[in-house]
């Protein structure tokens, strides 16, 4: 919980990385948790790069069984410690495409079990079939750019909300994506992209602790306030 202008409120992380699985995290799962706690964060997602993405998951050579545990393992750290310490981590992940990258809540283990396929859906399918199963869909850093991505790709009937302010970016980035978000008339969300202890952080701010990922999801389709938290802990608006 933190103090705002208004009063209190709970603090949800909804965009970071763990070691275990995500082969740019410089953090493991339970050290991830501890330094949220230490940063006053309530409730935190572990969105993992997916299987099409930056993953520690081999791509040949397992079961999908095996590779699905292998995916969800840096959340199950996560977790664990998380309940030691009596703060809330829940599942999402970040599937990408082409250098689009999609922040996924409301799926869970069993619905990956389920879809041995996923990775052969084209993006349109992938987005059409998660959120008719519940999911919730961000789209991570819309305007990023790198060596890499060679174009950047806008998917606004695809997608419920725009990560409006990402932790990790430049302003010119962040600024991009509210207008975007803002000319399509999508929900804005913030999020740190965290793979390493860092200076600022992208948070949701609630008045009521965020317990379940059905809850986050609501609270993305009602519009959440967003917020950047400094290294000093002070609270800035990120709209």
């Amino acid at each position: 919980m933190t103090e705002t202008k208004d009063g209190t409120a709970f603090v949800t992380e909804t965009h970071c990385h763990t070691s275990e699985t995500s082969a740019c995290s410089r953090i493991s799962g339970a050290a991830l948790t501890e330094y949220y706690a230490g940063r006053g964060v309530d409730t935190f997602i572990v969105t993992d790069h997916f299987f099409n993405g930056n993953t520690t998951v081999p791509r040949h050579g397992m079961s999908w069984e095996e590779r699905v545990a292998r995916f969800c393992a840096g959340y199950e750290n996560a977790k664990a410690r998380a309940d030691e310490l009596g703060i809330r981590c829940l599942f999402g992940w970040e599937y990408s495409f082409g250098g689009s990258d999609l922040l996924t809540y409301g799926l869970d283990r069993e619905w990956l079990l389920a879809h041995p396929d996923v990775c052969d859906w084209r993006v349109s399918e992938y987005c059409a079939r998660v959120r008719a199963d519940g999911a919730v869909i961000v789209h991570a850093h819309p305007f990023r750019e790198a060596g890499y991505i060679e174009m950047i790709r806008l998917l606004p009937r695809a997608v419920d909300a725009v990560e409006t302010y990402n932790a990790c970016r430049d302003e010119n980035c962040n600024a991009m994506a509210r207008v975007y978000s803002g000319f399509y008339a999508l929900k804005a969300s913030a999020g740190s992209d965290l793979h390493a202890p860092q200076d600022d952080l992208g948070v949701v701010l609630t008045d009521e602790r965020i317990e379940d990922i059905g809850a986050f999801c609501k609270t993305v389709l009602s519009g959440p306030r967003i917020a950047r938290i400094a290294a000093d802990g002070s609270l800035h608006s990120a709209d």
